[in-house]
């Protein structure tokens, strides 16, 4: 009896992709509903009452399945889908992230200047780095350096403008941040994880 529970937690964990019929983790797909007006809209958090389609959280999966009718086909009805639905994803991924670095620092998880993170990361404080998109080449490589010297697998995030982490942390003027430790901070490095991986598309999967 406890071998068939197994199996039924390990099976509703799994999902099929209705692209490229591989089973994956849920974590690794994105689920899509249809909304009250026949559109086919994401659900990240995958909790959205009705019937879903789960779809490889990868950009160019997600920009086949709306080009070539595989909505249609999973929802077995009429359903309009966006052209430019891998690009709302990404979009709907970043902004998720932003929301958990938000999170993270509410939860004191974060610290932002180059002075803060330089001590932070001489403490061996830092669970990951953040850079804005535009940061000078010069600090970055002081403190990508500082991290090498003590956590080189600790991730390095720079997709986001000054302006966004900003807005993210409340405070002016980001350009240098880093994320402390906690289940705040890690939630905001899963969620530029899967961010990262859905823009690197299928090819991140297959070497994964």
């Amino acid at each position: 009896m406890g071998g068939e529970s197994a199996a039924r937690t390990a099976a509703a964990a799994e999902r099929q992709c209705a692209v490229t019929r591989i089973v994956r983790p849920r974590e690794a797909l994105i689920r899509f509903v249809v909304d009250p007006e026949g559109r086919v809209v994401p659900d990240l958090k995958a909790r959205l009452p009705g019937r879903g389609v789960w779809v490889t959280a990868a950009a160019d999966v997600v920009a086949e399945a709306a080009r070539k009718g595989h909505f249609a086909r999973g929802f077995q009805r009429t359903v309009a889908v966006a052209p430019d639905l891998a690009t709302l994803v990404e979009s709907l991924l970043a902004r998720a992230a932003l929301g958990a670095l938000a999170l993270a620092n509410k939860a004191g998880q974060v610290v932002a200047g180059f002075a803060q993170v330089a001590e932070a990361l001489d403490r061996g404080r830092v669970a990951g780095l953040i850079h804005a998109a535009e940061a000078a080449e010069d600090g970055k490589r002081k403190l990508d350096s500082k991290l090498r010297g003590g956590d080189p697998d600790a991730p390095v995030v720079g997709r986001f403008t000054g302006e966004e982490l900003s807005l993210a942390l409340g405070r002016p003027y980001v350009v240098h941040a880093a994320v402390t430790g906690g289940g705040a901070g890690a939630g905001f490095l899963t969620a530029v994880a899967r961010l990262e991986r859905f823009g690197a598309g299928s090819a991140a999967f297959a070497a994964a």
